[in-house]
């Protein structure tokens, strides 16, 4: 074997010279470290579920958020949240429907872009929407997978547990994806759920809860979603699972929290639950009334002419240019345009003489 390895290497080198060249520009990777072996993790780069699980072991909270764009991704990115899921409840906060239902996967995966673009830090994770993973393992896989190869996502996530959600969420995991479980209120199902109601309120719905999550861990999930359960149900769900917790109006007693970009910057009322803004949602700011204030301010100043004014009103012209730029306007024909730049430059020289003479 070493024999026709060196005669090979030799009729190479001198009967194909440009075969040895060709192999080495196969890779852009140096030749002496295509594979180097795992190197040491950079705390710059992507959150992993490495980081997750190491998070989970030392009982440090996981922070969530959930952001369709690349504005709040970059919000994201720079608050160093561990997690951007990119929701479908974009279908209500970003496209104004009343459930989460309409949406599309084409349009779950312009969100899902968007929010690769901004979010260079976060692990990201994409919203299976309904209708794209119901009808069999195979569908699932297939929508799983342009998640992430047209998405830009690292992992998915689904909601619910009955059997055939299972039976999605581990043939998921085995095609290689990632998968985040979501038990509790599951937005998808409103029709069976008879709307936006919590569950695990009873004993039976309790005991679902926990048993539903334990059968997601089994299929592989690497979290499980909790959403709108109380409290003690999910400090179960939490006790009883090796994987990681985040939850959505469930109390302090989960692993981690996840509440949407826009209910936690009090930027508007979240659909959810009659069109009020959700009982569990803080909101850290008011962003909101900051936005609405800015907007009557500048309809206020467009409708009595102070804005735009001289210090946002940069580009100039000098006065020569403007004589000759009249003159050929006249020439042109053009008289009420020449008039127009006349007067305007006037306007703009008075404006501006106050803080030349200062």
């Amino acid at each position: 074997m070493a024999l026709l390895s060196r005669t090979f290497a030799s009729l190479t080198k001198h009967s194909f010279p440009h075969v040895s060249t060709l192999i080495r520009c196969m890779s852009n990777v140096p030749e002496n470290s295509v594979y180097g072996g795992p190197k040491p993790q950079n705390p710059n780069q992507r959150v992993t579920l490495t980081h997750l699980r190491q998070k989970h072991r030392k009982g440090e909270p996981i922070t969530m958020v959930t952001a369709y764009d690349y504005p709040s991704a970059v919000h994201l990115d720079s608050a160093g949240i561990d997690i951007c899921l990119v929701g479908d409840s974009a279908a209500m906060v970003v496209h104004g429907y009343d459930t989460t239902l309409p949406i599309t996967i084409d349009e779950m995966l312009v969100h899902c872009r968007s929010v690769a673009r901004g979010a260079k830090t976060p692990l990201l994770v994409g919203d299976l929407p309904f209708g794209t993973y119901e009808s069999s393992t195979g569908q699932a896989v297939d929508t799983a997978v342009r998640v992430l190869k047209e998405g830009g996502m690292d992992a998915i996530k689904l909601e619910g547990g009955s059997p055939s959600r299972i039976t999605a969420a581990k043939a998921i995991v085995e095609a290689g994806i990632a998968v985040m479980g979501h038990v509790g209120l599951t937005p998808q199902a409103i029709s069976v759920l008879g709307g936006f109601r919590p569950q695990g309120k009873n004993v039976s719905s309790a005991v679902k809860v926990v048993e539903t999550a334990l059968a997601l861990q089994e299929a592989g999930c690497f979290s499980v979603v909790l959403e709108c359960v109380p409290a003690p149900v999910a400090a179960a769900a939490t006790s009883a699972l090796r994987i990681p917790t985040i939850g959505i109006g469930a109390g302090p007693f989960c692993s981690g929290q996840v509440l949407v970009y826009h209910d936690l910057l009090g930027m508007m009322q979240h659909p959810h639950h009659a069109k009020v803004t959700p009982k569990f949602c803080k909101q850290f700011a008011h962003v909101g009334d900051v936005i609405n204030k800015a907007l009557s301010e500048y309809k206020e100043e467009v409708t009595n002419g102070s804005f735009p004014g001289p210090s946002h009103s940069p580009y100039k012209i000098n006065a020569a240019d403007v004589d000759s730029f009249l003159s050929e306007l006249q020439r042109l024909g053009l008289q009420k345009a020449a008039s127009a730049a006349a007067t305007a430059a006037e306007k703009i020289e008075i404006a501006e003489s106050p803080s030349e003479g200062a």
